[in-house]
Formats: structure tokens, sequence, C-alpha cells
């Protein structure tokens, strides 16, 4: 781009009520791209995403996002669109999808693009907050000229599920910061703190204690597991609305010893250090980022074959998959990873290579940035 040229300005929306994958790609997007455009981002006020868009000294822009039909954030946005000169709208989460496609709308921009991470039938919300936020989808969709989706799943979905014509709909994998994982990071601190000795193996399971990822069946699987291996100890990081009921089925299942509930942690790379092996559960899944940054350590994984995961692990070659909802199968699976170092270590050196094939952050942010200028090109 020519110096005297006015660089290509980006408006990034999303909620920011909590820190998630949404948010983080947003960082990743906002520090890969900042050098070239004019960068903003329209979000609840207040945490972690704001401090860290201030670290990269990107402009924040607070909107109120906190209801999830309101004309305010609305107006907010479509004023940012207009004031700071807006060629290029992104959106993502349910709310802010919403609020950025009307607005845009409003304010015509030029044009919009809506990332998808997760279809509605997944959110973990009630019946009918799901048929809100799907009429909210279905109302502004029509104003959308770009579909980013993260799994191949996903873009059938909205391309069958939701006749959205094919060629609005574009499949870019979420992407990983490779040189934050060290394969030879230190875990001995961890493993002090939760009183856990070197030699005892870890299996570990990450994520927000809700249905969609079948925390219920991994603990079923304990039993079995410990009866091969009677010290292991098994680390369930993360909180949620099912945190107690897991760990009344602990007790129940008489696991509860080798079982510790960490509550949300933020150091998931020295958790992933710590632990000799990930168990993902899961029943539903968009493209989920803990299976990355596992690959990206190189341990190996034990995972459920559905939609998302598939397309992350190939079975056999990068690590195990098993299917959803059948404890037994995902006992089979842990045992024989545990029971066989050399072919773990293979599982996870051939998972890191892929990662770094195929899932680099550098990637995801070319591709998006090869999509928003075939689009800007023919403003």
């Amino acid at each position: 781009m020519n110096n005297t040229e006015k660089k290509i300005s980006i408006l990034f929306v999303i909620d920011g009520l909590e820190f998630g994958g949404g948010e983080r790609v947003f960082l990743q997007l906002a520090a890969g791209l900042r050098d070239g455009y004019q960068l903003f981002v329209a979000a609840m006020p207040g945490g972690s995403f704001e401090n860290e868009l201030k670290r990269l000294k990107i402009q924040f822009l607070p909107i109120d996002i906190s209801r999830r039909i309101s004309l305010k954030p609305i107006l907010q946005i479509k004023n940012i669109i207009r004031n700071k000169k807006i060629d290029l709208v992104h959106s993502q989460g349910a709310r802010a999808d919403f609020f950025a496609r009307v607005a845009g709308r409003i304010a015509r921009v030029p044009h919009i693009f809506c990332t998808i991470a997760m279809p509605v039938e997944g959110f973990d919300v009630g019946p009918l907050r799901k048929m809100i936020y799907r009429f909210m989808d279905w109302l502004s969709e029509r104003y959308v000229a770009c579909f980013i989706v993260v799994s191949d799943s996903l873009k059938r979905t909205l391309i069958e599920g939701r006749e959205i014509p094919a060629q609005r709909v574009v499949r870019i994998y979420n992407g990983i910061e490779l040189d934050q994982y060290r394969l030879d990071a230190e875990h001995v601190n961890l493993r002090k703190e939760f009183g856990i000795p070197q030699d005892v193996l870890l299996i570990g399971a990450i994520g927000r204690m809700v249905w969609q990822k079948g925390f219920e069946y991994f603990i079923e699987s304990i039993p079995a597991i410990i009866k091969t291996f009677p010290k292991v100890r098994i680390l369930i990081v993360g909180d949620g609305p099912l945190r107690k009921s897991l760990e009344a089925l602990s007790e129940e299942l008489r696991v509860k010893d080798n079982v510790i509930f960490t509550g949300f942690r933020s150091d998931i790379k020295e958790i992933l250090s710590a632990i000799d092996i990930l168990v993902i559960p899961s029943l539903l899944e968009g493209f989920p980022m803990i299976t990355l940054e596992a690959m990206a350590m190189a341990k190996p994984i034990v995972a459920t074959n559905i939609d998302g995961i598939t397309e992350q692990i190939t079975d056999e070659k990068d690590g195990i998959l098993v299917p959803p909802k059948n404890s037994e199968a995902l006992a089979r699976a842990v045992i024989r990873v545990l029971a066989d170092k050399e072919s773990a270590k293979a599982l996870g050196l051939a998972a890191r290579k892929k990662v770094e094939q195929e899932f680099s952050v550098e990637k995801m942010v070319a591709e998006t940035e090869k999509v928003y200028l075939s689009l800007l090109k023919d403003k």
C-alpha cells in the first residue's frame, strides 16, 4: 500500500462479555493486521479483552451490548461507522452480529463480515433464548457479505441448513501462536501446587462445565482407568453450571480421591505442560482452541469423533478418536495411550507437526486478509 493512500478501516464488533475463543481470534487478527490497516474494536468495556487491545495499541470503543434487544448499541455502532469512515465491519457473537449487521446496513458500510464459531443450536442458553437468537440471525443475515466459519461442518450447516449461497461462506481455521508453546516448558510448580509427584501419571480435561463438553462421560470412564493405573490423577479444569453435579458424580463413583476440580484457571499452558494426556469428551464443538493448544504442546489427545474435532485430529495419526457418550471406549483409549509411552509420544509429535502446517495464526490472518481484499477490490 502506498504511504499516501488512506488505510482501509476495519471495525471489529464482538460481545466481549467474557474472554473466550472469539475474543482471542480478534486479538490475533488485530495484532496481525494493525500495521497495514486502521483498526477499531467495539465491545463491552472492562476486563482482559480491553486491556489486551490497549496493550496492542488498538483503538477500543466501548458499546453497551448487555441487553439482547436494544436500540442503543445499534446507534452506537452506526455512529462509529460514520465517524470513523469504516470500510468493513467484522463481527462475532449472537448479540454483536445482530447489532453490527443492522447498524452496518443503516450506515451503508460497504461490507459486513461475520465469523460463526458455533451454531445457535450449541449455545449454552435456554430454548427461548435460542429461538430469539435464531430469529435475530434470520432477520439480519441477509446483510452479511461474507460469513467466515471455523470448520467445514459449519460451512455445510450454513449452506445446506440455512440456504446461504456458497459464495458467501468461507472456511478459515482458527490458528495458534506456536512460539508461545514450548515443548520443554517446566511444570514442577503446578504439580507441587496440587501435591502430584513427578512420577505419577496425570490426565487433564479442560473446558467450561456445560452439557456440550460431555464431562460426565469422562468421569464415568475414570473407575476403569483407575483399575489399570491406581495412582493416576485427573485434573478437571474449568467452571460452569454443571460443576456441582460433576463433583457429586465423582463422589458417587468413588473416584474423588483421584480427581481434582481446579475451577477456572488462566495458566492453561502450564497445565498442558504438566499433564501426560488431554481428554476432550465433547458432544458438540465448533473448532475448539484447547485441541490446538494441546497439539502445539505435543500432547497425546483422546477426543470424541464429532464435527469440528475431526477436522483437527486424524484418528490414530495425531490423536485417538472415540464415539461421543461412550465412557467404555473413552476409558479403553486413555488406558491404551498411558500404557504405551512411545506411541503416545509419536501421537503428540505428529500433532505438533500438523499444527505447524495447518493451524498457525499467520495462516489464519493471511487467509482472512485475502477474503477482505477480494471483496474490497469490488467496492
